[in-house]
């Protein structure tokens, strides 16, 4: 019996890093096309779900009259689902804005926060 191929596990922990991806991107398709074994209709179901997410997240995440440890689990919660799509500014920037917010260093992480706005819009754009 061969080997399963691990790129297609989709309950494998994502071994996917910010290293390996250049923080320019956007939305790194290829990666999103391995998650989704290459299907083109759970792709746009995967995509959808992390729009309605960061629809969700991003206004308690920028809001700085939320506790830091609260912003702080959002932006987890984001940059996971965006390096799980290939969305690697956003998974940057989400990291960059809970590593702040856990040191605590609130005037960072509110100093990226319009970054993170803005990576998240031209991201939805893309989708």
């Amino acid at each position: 019996m061969r080997e399963p191929d691990p790129s297609r596990n989709p309950y494998r922990t994502i071994e996917l890093t910010l290293r390996e991806i250049p923080m320019e991107t956007l939305l790194d398709r290829a990666h999103l096309m391995r998650q989704t074994f290459d299907d083109e209709d759970l792709a746009r179901e995967v995509l959808a779900l992390f729009a309605g997410q960061c629809e969700r997240l991003l206004p308690g995440l920028v809001d700085p009259a939320l506790a830091p440890h609260a912003r702080a689990d959002l932006a987890h919660t984001l940059k996971g689902s965006a390096l799980g799509v290939g969305a690697a500014r956003v998974a940057d920037l989400a990291g960059r804005i809970e590593a702040a917010l856990r040191a605590p260093d609130a005037a960072t992480a509110d100093g990226l926060a319009p970054a993170l706005e803005e990576a998240v819009r031209e991201t939805l754009a893309l989708i």
